[in-house]
């Protein structure tokens, strides 16, 4: 029987580390999409809750990507429970859905739209396009 993995396994901690908070793939491809559909925005804005992956200050809207598992979605993939280490796991994903609660809470009294785009939806890209159309109104046009 394997022993759970502790915080001190070095092998776990730099895979831990190389785990990014922005500019992961699924962003990256959110980005592409709005840039695609004709949206101009900023990144990363650290003077606003939970520092959003995107922002739309003119139309006082935000965009959060979130991963499945990280973020515990109720998709196959945010469902999984990791075998080892269970209990670490349950309680960080679920302080990590309270600080997401905590964030769009924060967001909205501030006057602030917030969209959240979960990992397993960017498969469908002409869905997600039409959510993101609707949430954020029509991209302005440059002349």
């Amino acid at each position: 029987m394997r022993a759970a993995v502790t915080a001190a396994d070095p092998g776990r901690s730099a895979t831990m580390r190389a785990v990014k908070s922005r500019d992961t793939g699924p962003e990256r491809q959110v980005r592409s999409l709005l840039h695609q559909l004709g949206y101009r925005f900023g990144l990363h804005a650290g003077d606003l809750p939970g520092r959003p992956d995107i922002v739309f200050r003119a139309r006082r809207a935000v965009v959060f990507v979130h991963g499945c598992f990280w973020h515990g979605h109720d998709c196959a993939r945010g469902a999984r429970t990791p075998k080892t280490n269970r209990d670490y796991w349950l309680g960080k994903i679920g302080r990590n859905r309270a600080r997401d609660a905590r964030t769009v809470t924060a967001s909205a009294a501030l006057g602030w739209t917030v969209v959240i785009v979960w990992e397993c939806e960017i498969r469908d890209e002409a869905a997600l396009a039409a959510r993101l159309g609707l949430a954020l109104g029509p991209p302005r046009r440059r002349e």
